[in-house]
């Protein structure tokens, strides 16, 4: 099964391109956003997947467009790259601490999007990323990979601990759940 997909996206804002592997490969990432690439970074890596994303956008204006249309693209990349969905196991979750924060995730690759968000952070910023665009990277991604998506900082202090336990706990709930297993859709229904 070729579980791999490559988007490109131009818009007046933004002009991305992603290859991804669910399968495992190179991570490489350039989005002109520090701490945006380290959390990317940081789903590819423990999430397993080749992951090579280049992104150009008005950060002149400020990082919102970037970051919410790279959560646009990754997502289409893993719809694409799911195809049909047959043969996952569909579900996932996952705890990740980070020193002091604890992060949650659950995901069900559904075909029904959605997002849950429960976290909040004390600045408006860590490094170059407004913290208020987590969210905003999240849902876009939920909504464009087809997935339910829940996430929760059950408790922090410090906002770069809480955000990257937050993507290290989608890296894992992602790499469960779209584990291969003996080629059924795993739905009542038949078909996701």
């Amino acid at each position: 099964m070729n579980r791999k997909s490559k988007i490109s996206r131009v818009t007046k804002e933004t002009d991305i391109k992603i290859s991804l592997d669910l399968d495992g490969g190179d991570v490489e990432i350039n989005t002109g956003i520090g701490f945006l690439d380290h959390m990317l970074i940081a789903l590819g890596v423990h999430g397993g997947f080749g992951l090579d994303l280049d992104a150009e956008g008005d950060l002149n204006v400020d990082a919102h467009h970037t970051a919410e249309d790279v959560g646009i693209v990754l997502g289409k990349a893993f719809c694409e790259a799911l195809g049909d969905k047959s043969g996952i196991v569909r579900y996932g979750s996952a705890y990740i601490p980070m020193d002091e924060a604890l992060g949650f995730c659950a995901v069900d690759i559904s075909g029904r999007p959605f997002l849950v968000f429960n976290a909040e952070f004390s600045n408006e910023m860590v490094g170059g990323l407004d913290t208020c665009l987590v969210e905003e990277f999240m849902r876009a991604f939920a909504f464009n990979a087809g997935i339910t998506l829940h996430l929760r900082c059950e408790y922090g202090k410090n906002d770069h601990h809480k955000i990257e336990a937050l993507f290290k706990a989608l890296a894992y709930a992602l790499k469960t759940a779209t584990r291969q297993n003996s080629g059924e859709v795993v739905s009542t229904k038949g078909v996701l």
